[in-house]
């Protein structure tokens, strides 16, 4: 059969249509009971509960993978970056309390291979799956030369919703003795990748497959680990800790991604304090103390740099932390006190 003008272009309509004839079965199994239509509509439809709020207020945010994704090509595996873009973009709105309600992904590359598709797209709707969340459309786009060959770009955009009484807002609530709890991140999820990169594979001149004693795994392994999700233990937090028309004792959260420490924890702090962070009172995972080692990278770069072995802090009042820290670790993630609230002028001080 002849080609379309379209396909010798190299964008071929043919496949694009066969590889999404999956995705219907993919999306069902996301599908939340709000969700209206079917798939392939101009947009998704998703008809909000209000009657569960008092005064709900949408919450959104967009973001992408990064240069991890070079990670994945070099790999040629995909099947995890799915699940980092949606576990990044919940985290994101669970700073704030919201409930993830769906999710819509962009895919760009230039030519389009069908087992690349369903892999990523797998990806979406296992963490959709897994935070409660729907998947309900996306954009896949087919540009001949303008990407490298074999590569793609992946973006996410997530809704969802809180009750603005319940919202958590640090600036206002947060004050002098609160305590800061940090919840452990299982590697670099994504961020400072492009440094990261540059140490194994430019500097020390490793490949993905190498397999390191430090790390116990090969580091394309250790660098492809999926981002985690907080909401399910943020959810179980606000439950407990922070009942409606009552002082919540969980004040604040940060999501510890790019900027690290330094750039994301003053974003909840009010203007008159700080957070204090003590070094050494986490259990920092061995990636982190090799990359600073072998690239001679200082310390407080660092904490700007990379999550450092946390992936989200949470500010609490003193008298309930060690309740915190228990319903935490019974959710099956490691947590630990690491600081505390001080007088000062809102930034993040390393102790």
């Amino acid at each position: 059969m002849k080609k379309s003008a379209y396909a010798q272009a190299g964008v071929d309509l043919v496949l694009g249509n066969r590889v999404k004839e999956t995705l219907p079965a993919l999306l069902a199994s996301t599908k939340r009971a709000e969700v209206l239509g079917k798939v392939g509509g101009f947009g998704g439809l998703f008809a909000l509960n209000t009657r569960k709020f008092k005064q709900p207020v949408l919450v959104s945010s967009v973001d992408g993978v990064g240069t991890k994704l070079k990670v994945a090509f070099e790999c040629n595996r995909h099947d995890t970056i799915g699940q980092d873009l949606v576990n990044h973009c919940v985290n994101d709105i669970a700073v704030l309390g919201a409930e993830p309600l769906f999710f819509l992904d962009y895919l760009g590359t230039g030519k389009l291979k069908a087992n690349v598709f369903e892999e990523i797209v797998r990806g979406f709707a296992i963490g959709c799956r897994a935070n409660g969340c729907s998947l309900i459309g996306g954009e896949t786009a087919q540009m001949p030369g303008f990407y490298q060959k074999g590569e793609y770009d992946v973006s996410g955009t997530i809704v969802g919703v809180v009750d603005k009484s319940r919202m958590l807002n640090g600036q206002k609530t947060i004050k002098r003795g609160d305590v800061i709890i940090g919840m452990a991140s299982n590697g670099l999820h994504t961020n400072g990748y492009s440094l990261a990169r540059r140490i194994f594979f430019d500097q020390l001149k490793l490949k993905p497959r190498t397999k390191l004693k430090e790390l116990g795994c090969t580091v394309g392994e250790e660098l492809l680990k999926v981002h985690v999700s907080y909401w399910p233990v943020v959810r179980s937090l606000i439950g407990r800790f922070n009942p409606p028309r009552n002082p919540g004792a969980l004040k604040a959260l940060a999501h510890i991604t790019g900027g690290g420490f330094i750039d994301n924890i003053p974003r909840v702090l009010p203007k008159n304090c700080d957070a204090v962070i003590h070094r050494g009172m986490w259990d920092m995972p061995s990636v982190f103390n090799l990359m600073q080692a072998a690239g001679k990278v200082d310390e407080t770069e660092m904490y700007q740099v990379f999550n450092m072995g946390i992936g989200m802090i949470a500010v609490v009042s003193a008298g309930e932390a060690a309740a915190m820290l228990r319903g935490i670790r019974a959710r099956r993630i490691k947590a630990w006190q690491i600081g505390e609230i001080a007088r000062g002028t809102g930034k993040t001080v390393l102790d």
